[in-house]
């Protein structure tokens, strides 16, 4: 390698990092980002002060561990979480990642972007990765809220686990970062999803509006007990499976499961990207 090659090598990995320093920086200073973001956190906020004001609800009425707010305050969080899988954290998910290639277009930006030193492939990895910080911000937004306004409402202590065991406060945490992690990977395949349909259009909102309709039509399939030879392959099949990490031992089965199944879609979905976008006229 020459001089002039190895000294390229270290400016092509300083315009990367700066570049996802900057993407990272442009996404969190919109206020439609925060206003998401306030949405997730309302969630808990609601779930509890409903609780509180109407008492605790019956067994087995409602989400997953809402009977057990009132003897503990960190089920407000695990609850915020059941809801907020299916629907709003999808839906988020969906508006950042399909945001992500077309909103440049749209702005005129684009054709900037895919220059030296950024380049295309460069350009794609830093928009997935970008949305993929904010699904992992988005998650412990709930979590965060969700403890915050379990403890200043409820008494906190001690937590019974779905296998009966008894653990600490601290250890009940853990096992509530653990789910974050859990989650903030289950939305990576949609983000790949939502990064190749941004390569397809330059309009954000038909990118978004497709993301977000296959995250419901993936779930909808999921139901169907007629489909059931596919259920292990649609995206969304194991958005519920944290459950394991809430027993004694803890099983990591469903984990694995999920993150081979993400990254099999972030491998599909992102050479259909890389694909789309490296052949792509870029006039805007």
């Amino acid at each position: 390698m020459s001089t002039g090659e190895a000294a390229a090598v270290p400016r092509r990995r300083s315009a990367g990092g700066a570049l996802l320093g900057s993407e990272i920086s442009v996404l969190f200073r919109r206020w439609r980002t925060w206003a998401m973001l306030a949405a997730l956190a309302a969630v808990p906020i609601l779930i509890a002060v409903a609780v509180r004001v109407r008492g605790g609800s019956e067994s087995g009425r409602g989400p997953q561990f809402l009977d057990q707010i009132t003897a503990n305050g960190l089920f407000v969080g695990f609850t915020a979480l059941v809801v907020c899988v299916p629907l709003f954290l999808p839906l988020t998910m969906g508006v950042v990642a399909g945001d992500t290639i077309a909103g440049e277009a749209s702005h005129g930006t684009l054709r900037y972007l895919v220059i030296a030193p950024a380049g295309r492939l460069r350009l794609l990895a830093v928009k997935f990765v970008g949305a993929a910080v904010f699904g992992i911000v988005s998650t412990l937004v709930v979590i965060v809220a969700g403890v915050a306004v379990g403890a200043a409402l409820f008494p906190v202590g001690p937590v019974t686990l779905l296998s009966g065991t008894v653990v600490s406060f601290g250890e009940a945490l853990l096992r509530l970062l653990l789910i974050a992690a859990f989650v903030a990977v289950s939305l990576l395949g949609l983000c790949a999803i939502g990064l190749f349909f941004s390569t397809l259009t330059d309009v954000p909102v038909g990118a978004m509006a497709a993301t977000i309709v296959l995250s419901v039509v993936s779930q909808v399939l999921d139901q169907l007990p007629q489909l059931e030879a596919i259920h292990p392959w649609l995206f969304s099949h194991y958005w519920f499976g944290f459950g394991d990490l809430l027993r004694d031992p803890i099983s990591w089965d469903s984990f694995g499961s999920n993150a081979v199944l993400q990254l099999g879609y972030v491998a599909v979905f992102g050479a259909l990207a890389i694909g789309r976008f490296t052949t792509k006229d870029i006039l805007s």
